[in-house]
C-alpha cells in the first residue's frame, strides 16, 4: 500500500510539474503575441517608437519570434532608419531561411540605402525559390533601372508582365526603360498599354509625354501632359507652358 501511494504521489507530482510549465509557456506565448499585437495597433496609428517598444519585449520573451524581428524592422523602416531594418529582417532570415517575406523586406531596405547589389540577390533569392512571382521580377527590374542596367530591367519587366498581364506598373516601367535606350516607339506603346488597364494611372501620362516630347511630337505631349496634370502630376505640363511648347 505505501509503495502504491508512493508511486501515485510520485506521477502525480511529476504531472504537476509538467502541468506547471506547461502553463508558463502557455503565457510566454499569450504575452508574446499580446505584446505583437499591441505593437502593430501603435504602428497603425503612426506611433512606431512604442511600437518598436512593445516589439522588443515580444523579443525579449521569445527571441526566436520571427514576427516581431518582421513588424520591427518595418517600424525601423518608416522611421528611415534602414540598418536597424536590415538587421532585423536578417535575424528573421536566420531564424527561417525559408521566409519569403523577409527577403523582400530586407530588399527594399537595401534599395532605400542604395546598396543595389545585395537588393538584387535577395529579390534574385525569392525569385529562386518561387520563379512565378510576378511582383518580385517588378521590384528587381526596378533596381537594375535604377542601377542604369536597362536591358535587365526590361528582361525583368517582361518577364514580370508574362507572369501578370494586368500588372499597369510593369508596362509603364519597361516603357521608361525603352526611353533610356532611346526605344521611343516601344515607349508609348508600353505607357498606352499601362493607361488601358488603368486610365487614371498619372505617371502613365506624365511619361507618355516624354516620349511624344522626343519625337518632337509636342501636341500630343502637351495633351498627356494636361491629363496628368488633371490627376496631380503638373510640373511638365507646366514647364511646358512657361517654354511656350504647351497653351
Amino acid at each position: 500500500m505505501k509503495l502504491f501511494f508512493r508511486a501515485t504521489f510520485n506521477i502525480f507530482y511529476i504531472l504537476t510539474i509538467l502541468i506547471g510549465c506547461a502553463t508558463a509557456e502557455e503565457a510566454k506565448r499569450t504575452d508574446q503575441h499580446a505584446l505583437l499585437n499591441q505593437g502593430i495597433a501603435l504602428a497603425k496609428k503612426g506611433e512606431h517608437d512604442r511600437a518598436i517598444a512593445c516589439f522588443g519585449k515580444a523579443i525579449e520573451i521569445n527571441p526566436r519570434f520571427v514576427d516581431a524581428y518582421i513588424d520591427r524592422g518595418i517600424a525601423f523602416g518608416y522611421k528611415g532608419q534602414y540598418r536597424k531594418s536590415i538587421s532585423d529582417f536578417t535575424k528573421a532570415i536566420e531564424i527561417n531561411p525559408r521566409y519569403v517575406p523577409a527577403y523582400g523586406l530586407r530588399g527594399v531596405a537595401y534599395e532605400k540605402k542604395g546598396q543595389y547589389d545585395q537588393a538584387i540577390a535577395d529579390y534574385s533569392k525569392i525569385i529562386n525559390m518561387n520563379p512565378k512571382d510576378a511582383m518580385t521580377y517588378l521590384q528587381r527590374g526596378c533596381v537594375y533601372y535604377n542601377m542604369g542596367k536597362y536591358d535587365r530591367a526590361i528582361s525583368d519587366y517582361t518577364r514580370a508582365i508574362s507572369l501578370n498581364p494586368k500588372k499597369a506598373h510593369a508596362y509603364n516601367n519597361r516603357g521608361l526603360a525603352h526611353i533610356k535606350k532611346g526605344q521611343i516607339d516601344q515607349a508609348i506603346s508600353d505607357c498606352t498599354k499601362a493607361l488601358e488597364l488603368n486610365p487614371r494611372y498619372a505617371d502613365a501620362y506624365f511619361d507618355r509625354g516624354f516620349a511624344y516630347y522626343y519625337k518632337d511630337q509636342y501636341d500630343q505631349a502637351c495633351s498627356d501632359w494636361k491629363r496628368a496634370c488633371k490627376l496631380g502630376l503638373c510640373a511638365n505640363y507646366e514647364w511646358a507652358k512657361r517654354k511656350g511648347v504647351c497653351q
